[in-house]
């Protein structure tokens, strides 16, 4: 009932802007608007002191497991960014945006990969509502926290900060629902935002059922049965203020849904079913130089909550313990941008807490679950730039429980074309 009142909520909104909008202004020549389309390419060669075909063997303990290289989950297979030593063509970004009419807009995001291709994003966004007020249907990137909601291709580092990668896996909350959006008018900018979604994300959500059977013949239940239909809540604060040539941006957002997390064909199958919370804070502080030179302080900490049961196999056993994770993380990056063409950073990524509680009875996991990145950048303009990476990561771990410490070397190439709308601050 509580899915069907918001779902009705979201609906009528909609249909209630589109008498907002007076009579005399929805006049429109729909052929006059053709889209913009841009392409973007991203390709990287990689040098890691670790073998391809043992990177996707390393797991951060009681978090994750295949965090790098690639991995299936069921039917499905996954090749995350700079997944192999050697040259990656990571991919092809189509994105079309256009008015479709006074009431509506539509935008969509198509990646191409030698895997096939996907539909990041398709939505259409209204702001006929009036009262500062937006609505988006479709599928879209969640604007849960601060880093969520931008593209590969904006971030300033090559590959995804660890906590998020840990937590939501590389393409994070990016899930099909509806989201409504409500600006404040207030002298500083204050938005709050509600979104309900599909639940898809498989590294800490998930809405299939699981042939638990998989896992051992005997198992009972034979399936982990997932609710039908939208099952995840997210809710977000954002403010942001200048003073002087400084602008500060800070926000806490919060993720509620189902939870069933499908490892059941890795070597040590285990499927966890149960219900899943994530807490978000994020703060962002840049400072103008002139105008091309900046300096940009940007930090997130994230924590989450999986409270269920664990199934697995013990030595040819079926087991279904309850299982309890307390487990939260940050990420803090400085970004110094010398002028139109160069670009320099560090960043610094960690596990803080990682409790796992298995029938009542703590795990105990390795401490000093941290990443070391530093890069730099060259713009030949603002379609194509060039990037050198060097990261240190002391979080994974192989199958003996052997520390890995992972040097990476990453030389990344990012040119589009075409027109492309600017990206949010």
């Amino acid at each position: 009932m509580k899915k069907i009142l918001l779902s009705s909520m979201l609906c009528s909104a909609l249909v209630y802007g589109l008498d907002v909008l007076p009579a005399e202004k929805r006049t429109f020549d729909q052929s006059k608007f053709i889209p913009d389309i841009s392409l973007i390419m991203d390709a990287s060669y990689v040098d890691r002191n670790v073998k391809d075909a043992d990177v996707k063997h390393l797991a951060v303990p009681g978090v994750v497991h295949g965090l790098l290289g690639s991995h299936s989950h069921g039917d499905d297979n996954h090749a995350t960014y700079n997944v192999d030593n050697g040259f990656n063509l990571n991919y092809a970004e189509l994105v079309l945006s256009s008015s479709v009419d006074p009431f509506f807009t539509m935008d969509g995001v198509f990646h191409f990969s030698e895997n096939g291709v996907e539909i990041e994003e398709l939505f259409f966004t209204s702001n006929a509502l009036g009262y500062g007020t937006k609505v988006k249907g479709g599928k879209f990137n969640s604007n849960f926290g601060y880093l969520n909601e931008q593209h590969h291709h904006t971030w300033d580092f090559a590959d995804m900060p660890l906590v998020y990668e840990a937590f939501l896996g590389m393409h994070g909350i990016n899930e099909t629902g509806a989201q409504i959006q409500w600006t404040a008018p207030t002298p500083f900018y204050l938005m709050a935002g509600f979104e309900i979604l599909q639940g898809e994300n498989e590294q800490m959500f998930g809405n299939q059922s699981v042939d638990l059977t998989v896992i051992n013949a005997a198992a009972i239940p034979q399936t982990a049965e997932a609710s039908d239909g939208a099952g995840l809540y997210v809710g977000y604060i954002k403010a942001s203020h200048d003073i002087g040539d400084t602008t500060i941006l800070g926000g806490i957002s919060y993720a509620q849904g189902d939870s069933m997390i499908d490892h059941s064909v890795d070597e040590e199958p285990t499927v966890f079913s149960g219900d899943a919370k994530l807490y978000g804070a994020d703060l962002v502080i840049l400072h103008a130089l002139d105008s091309y030179s900046s300096i940009k302080w940007q930090s997130e900490f994230l924590a989450r909550e999986l409270d269920g049961i664990q199934y697995a196999d013990n030595a040819g056993t079926f087991v279904s313990p309850t299982m309890l994770k307390k487990q939260s993380g940050l990420y803090t990056q400085l970004i110094y941008t010398h002028d139109k063409n160069w670009k320099m950073g560090l960043r610094y990524d960690t596990i803080l807490q990682n409790d796992v509680i298995e029938n009542g009875v703590t795990i105990e996991q390795p401490d000093g679950l941290d990443k070391y990145t530093a890069m730099v950048e060259y713009h030949t303009s603002e379609f194509a730039r060039f990037r050198l990476q060097y990261s240190r990561n002391n979080a994974m771990f192989d199958e003996d429980g052997e520390r890995k410490k992972i040097d990476t070397i990453i030389l990344q190439a990012n040119i589009s074309i075409g027109a492309h709308a600017a990206h949010s601050f």
